[in-house]
């Protein structure tokens, strides 16, 4: 029987006094207007390169929830997470291209040099990758306007919006599907996952075109290539569906990373400056009931869908893990895992993996002004309302309360 709220194991890496500071730390996340003043100051104070700023990161949240500056030192954190049998995402921190074509060829190189590392390992079986930091934002941000016809599929759609780019930019965006090709031939051979992150809805279109030419080619036999489904978009589930009747009729195993999604201020500011239709669920339970749907609709089709619950919603991994049981469906059954974040929800990472599940934890790596727009992210979500640092601290709490009674 599995519990979420089994502490011993969710801890069991954690000595008293590193729980003590993750504890401290969640507290002062916990304090909105506090969090609100730092994600204003700190971009500004790494820009402006405070002396006291990156140390202070470093120590902090930058420790809580990256593995390290390098691959070596996030080899540690890996290795540790091992000896749990909790696996590994890789993520070089890279968000939006710097230097232009140089930098995304850079990106591409860091990359690929992720998956060749992670082939020498035995818990790392996928990697991470944003197709902004192989892409100009702009266009893709083109792109995706020309494919905004819904009666349309979506290839066709694809091959319409480069026939109207222009000389240059159909130059530009082969690189980029030459640099895509290059990472997922690199990931086939070593047999390494390719998790292709989710962007902003109004970029997102030719991301989709691109996954799903990619899970073509290289998930004949097995998957590969995994595209990421946001369920706090009211159309994804369909999308979902319409994806797999797309796998099935060209005949590739459809892989899909499913997740509730990390845009929703973004998104709903820019549809209501924009005067369109928010591309998000009306409330929260509309996305929990999508999602709880798309991971049904998965294991209903598990033979020909691989996928990934990343989430930290524990009734929707509670629900995964019943499904598995009652459809006696083995906990490490290949095309079934489940992942978080690292430096979150451990108590559903660690007591996943100590009942058999697969379980990765998502570990992002790189220079701290990198990772930055990473480390925001995961500030302001743990801030909000109904936040996850609530959470966080009643069960380092328990477990706190539990080592001092034992």
């Amino acid at each position: 029987m599995i519990s979420f709220d089994n502490t011993e194991y969710a801890f069991a890496g954690k000595s008293k006094m590193e729980l003590k500071k993750t504890y401290f730390l969640f507290s002062i996340m916990n304090i909105p207007w506090l969090i609100k003043l730092g994600l204003k100051i700190t971009p500004l104070a790494i820009k402006n390169k405070f002396p006291f700023i990156k140390p202070t990161i470093r120590n902090t949240i930058f420790h809580q929830f990256v593995g390290g500056e390098t691959l070596e030192q996030t080899a540690k954190v890996a290795n540790k997470l091992q000896q749990y049998n909790v696996q590994v995402i890789l993520d070089y921190g890279a968000e939006g291209g710097q230097d232009g074509e140089q930098g995304f060829d850079f990106a591409m190189d860091e990359f690929i040099r992720v998956i060749n590392y992670a082939a020498t390992q035995k818990n790392i079986p996928f990697m991470s990758i944003k197709i902004t930091a192989l892409a100009r934002f702009d266009l893709l941000e083109k792109m995706d306007a020309m494919m905004n016809d819904d009666e349309e599929g979506l290839f066709k759609r694809y091959a319409k919006a480069i026939q109207n780019l222009t000389t240059d930019e159909q130059e530009e965006w082969d690189k980029v599907c030459v640099r895509v090709l290059l990472i997922c031939e690199a990931a086939q051979k070593n047999n390494i996952g390719v998790l292709i992150d989710a962007e902003e809805t109004w970029i997102q279109d030719p991301v989709d075109a691109l996954a799903e030419i990619m899970m073509e080619k290289f998930n004949q036999q097995k998957p590969v290539v995994y595209n990421t489904v946001q369920l706090y978009r009211h159309d994804r589930l369909q999308f979902l569906k319409d994806s797999f009747e797309t796998a099935t009729i060209k005949n590739f195993v459809l892989a899909v990373k499913l997740v509730r999604g990390a845009y929703m201020e973004k998104e709903r500011k820019r549809a209501d400056e924009n005067q369109y239709p928010s591309p998000i669920q009306p409330d929260k339970s509309s996305t929990d009931k999508d999602y709880n749907a798309a991971i049904d609709f998965c294991f209903g089709n598990i033979d020909n869908v691989s996928f990934i619950v990343a989430s930290h919603n524990e009734q929707s991994c509670m629900l995964a893990a019943e499904i598995a049981e009652k459809k006696t469906i083995a906990a490490d059954h290949p095309h079934l895992h489940f992942s978080q974040l690292y430096g979150m929800s451990d108590n559903i990472s660690f007591n996943l993996a100590k009942a058999g599940f697969n379980v990765s934890k998502y570990i992002p790596f790189g220079p701290i002004k990198d990772v930055i727009p990473y480390l925001m992210r995961r500030a302001q979500e743990n801030s909000s309302v109904g936040g996850q640092s609530g959470r966080e601290l009643s069960l380092i709490e328990k477990e706190l309360k539990r080592r001092k009674i034992g």
